[in-house]
């Protein structure tokens, strides 16, 4: 897989639009028109001490001159959004990759259901801008603790008026996720939040034998299996019959790159789908967050996931 295009490119804008999330623009410095997205895609932003983060693109696809992200302020997590939060100013350069997207809007879906939390926002307020622009027939749930913590909230009900439905659990409003997938049978949905709504939402989907073809997702951070305990195994590189040995303590991403296998990465928690690769049999423990059931039956991510005995890969 080649790896994405990386461009430096100068903060256009920069806002504070709740307590903890600020909006940014990225332009590039000297060509009008950057590369083109569509909803449900995001950019890696690549900070200065190497470490790459990705944020979902919330703005309009049409405006090519600009790519807009979100940002929640993360004190606990990373360093990354509390970097960008204290360093990014208007004026500013950072690096920034063309889009990717594991989390497109279904053109053949009849009605689309789209359940947002927090900042979990940003991705399906790009798909709401095309979808009531093409007249189609969507629902908005976005879940918050009060509207003054709801990162653009505003927008949202100007774009979507009353396809809109504000859940706030300090006003005693809380999404019952099992009766709204009880009520939209038939449906597309899309859930993009933290842990606990998309899980909740996985949890109901799955009981309800939803098929996976109209439930679609997009995480923030790992799957959390604190009880996994990796196991070596061996890779089989099918080209060339190559055996390579995954010990237990190294990733299958690191071993294919120490034996000249270059394979590009960003997040290497399973969460972005940089080095997303093939293989053609063997026992694979799938541990991203980012392919489909169907998907996984061919396709893996090196930087998490591992294989009981051997794995063919198809390099």
């Amino acid at each position: 897989m080649s790896g994405r295009l990386i461009m430096k490119l100068t903060v256009a804008e920069a806002a504070a639009v709740t307590a903890d999330v600020s909006t940014f623009a990225f332009a590039h410095p000297r060509r009008p028109a950057l590369p083109a997205w569509v909803p449900g895609a995001h950019v890696d932003v690549h900070l200065p001490d190497g470490a790459v983060r990705q944020y979902s693109l919330y703005g309009d696809p049409a405006e090519r001159g600009l790519y807009r992200i979100a940002v929640k302020r993360e004190d606990a997590g990373r360093g990354g959004s509390r970097w960008l939060h204290e360093n990014l100013k208007v004026g500013g350069e950072i690096f920034v990759s063309a889009p990717r997207n594991h989390f497109a809007l279904n053109a053949d879906a009849k009605r689309h259901v789209l359940v947002a939390g927090g900042i979990g926002v940003t991705p399906l307020i790009a798909m709401a801008r095309q979808l009531a622009a093409e007249q189609a027939d969507f629902v908005f749930h976005y879940c918050a603790r009060s509207r003054e913590s709801a990162p653009l909230v505003a927008a949202l009900e100007a774009l979507c008026g009353d396809r809109l439905r504000l859940w706030l659990s300090a006003e005693g409003r809380r999404l019952d996720i099992a009766a709204l997938l009880d009520a939209e049978a038939g449906a597309d949905l899309y859930v993009c939040g933290p842990s606990a709504l998309t899980e909740a939402a996985e949890g109901a989907a799955a009981a309800r034998g939803w098929p996976e073809a109209r439930y679609h997702t997009e995480h923030f951070a790992a799957r959390a299996d604190a009880g996994f305990t990796p196991e070596p195994f061996e890779a089989v590189i099918a080209s060339s019959g190559r055996v390579l040995q995954v010990p237990a303590d190294r990733s299958l991403l690191a071993v294919l790159r120490e034996n000249g296998f270059v394979r590009g990465s960003s997040c290497e928690i399973g969460v972005c789908g940089t080095c997303e690769c093939g293989y053609r049999d063997g026992t694979v423990i799938h541990r991203d967050v980012v392919l489909s059931h169907a998907a996984r039956k061919t396709r893996l991510m090196p930087c998490v996931s591992r294989a009981r005995g051997a794995i063919t890969l198809d390099l």
